[in-house]
């Protein structure tokens, strides 16, 4: 480990490589957040994926320099994009960025390079960061990625959570401090905040006559089939939460029109189709008091920011990747099988979820 002339133990480097996806860059934050906490002069930079910059640092904040409301967490933020380097690897393009990115890292002079994909992607990167020890899982998803490691962590919990902090606290140890003792806290204050998109929120909300009025998200989309609730029951919901005062924003993301029009159109106009970027969500769920969605970024981005939250389980598993926090509630149906084989594109579980199940645990969700 480089040595200073300060004291050491109080001011390492430490790189972070999550690379994606939104509900994993989430699931990572708690534990940055602990390590932050335990060592308030840490450098921590993070690796990510270009289409989740927001999640780490506001569009009109600087990548690197003092930490704010538009970059909290880290001190500097690393950008790839490897969807369009593996589509064009031998482009000019591709080279530069990815040279830029290595000498980025390498000239930061990381003490540790801690793994929470266990990708062989996200190893690699790990190791081309130039530090000087590498941590992972020793079970990572891909084992091939462990081969990079220089250090294997033998997670013990169930929870994504609760394993990324088990990196962390590995690589404290290994730098000579003891295991962080503060708990793990959700809050908007381990995401950015952007004016900007604050502004656009509010002039949406106040333009569709719903500012000021008590709020619901629902979200019908997820990353594939086999996770999603039929988005016309959203719709049916939208028109149920309407009879208690609850007016409905069906969220969309890309690629998820459809969706957001049908159980728009099953609402009998209780429900706004809204699209938003990353910042706008994240400015739309701070101004929720519900949150309904399966297992999707966006449920866990609510869940993080403190809005009650009832997640809709299929085929993925909640012990596991299930909201973490107070205020969550998970339905999923006995039907439901743990699988998470994208190639699917239904789930027994989610079909058996009716609408008046949801209602009932939205009822003691608000009580």
């Amino acid at each position: 480990m480089r040595v200073t002339t300060e004291n050491p133990k109080l001011n390492p480097r430490a790189l972070i490589v999550r690379l994606g996806a939104m509900g994993d860059v989430l699931h990572a934050l708690p534990a940055v957040a602990m390590l932050r906490r335990s060592l308030p002069e840490a450098q921590i930079g993070w690796v990510v994926e270009r289409r989740w910059r927001e999640l780490l640092c506001a569009p009109d904040t600087e990548l690197a320099g003092s930490r704010g409301i538009g970059r909290p967490l880290v001190d500097e933020v690393h950008l790839v994009d490897t969807r369009a380097w593996r589509k064009h690897p031998f482009a000019p393009e591709t080279r530069r960025e990815f040279l830029a990115v290595r000498r980025a890292m390498q000239a930061r002079e990381y003490d540790g390079a801690l793994d929470l994909q266990g990708s062989i992607k996200s190893a690699v990167v790990a190791k081309l960061s130039g530090a000087p020890a590498i941590f992972g899982f020793r079970e990572p998803r891909e084992r091939l990625a462990r081969i990079l490691y220089d250090s294997l962590v033998d997670h013990r919990a169930l929870h994504v959570i609760e394993q990324n902090v088990d990196v962390v606290q590995t690589w404290l140890e290994e730098i000579g401090l003891s295991r962080a003792t503060s708990t793990l806290q959700p809050g908007a204050a381990l995401l950015p905040r952007d004016r900007a998109s604050e502004a656009r929120i509010d002039a949406s909300l106040r333009s569709l006559g719903l500012a000021n009025l008590p709020l619901a998200i629902l979200t019908p989309g997820a990353g594939w089939p086999a996770k999603q609730w039929s988005s016309r029951r959203y719709g049916k919901l939208a028109s149920r939460l309407a009879e208690r005062g609850l007016r409905s924003i069906i969220n969309y993301g890309p690629g998820e029109e459809i969706l957001a029009q049908q159980a728009a159109a099953a609402s009998n106009g209780a429900a706004v189709p809204v699209f938003s970027s990353l910042s706008e969500l994240m400015a739309l769920a701070r101004r929720a008091r519900l949150f309904v969605g399966g297992d999707t970024g966006p449920m866990h981005l609510a869940a993080l920011l403190g809005v009650k939250t009832v997640a809709l389980f299929g085929p993925t598993d909640p012990a596991r990747n299930g909201p973490y926090w107070a205020g969550t509630t998970v339905l999923r149906d006995a039907a439901s099988v743990t699988s998470y084989s994208h190639k699917r594109t239904s789930d027994a579980g989610l079909d058996n979820l009716s609408v008046e199940r949801v209602l009932d645990e939205i009822d003691l969700l608000l009580d």
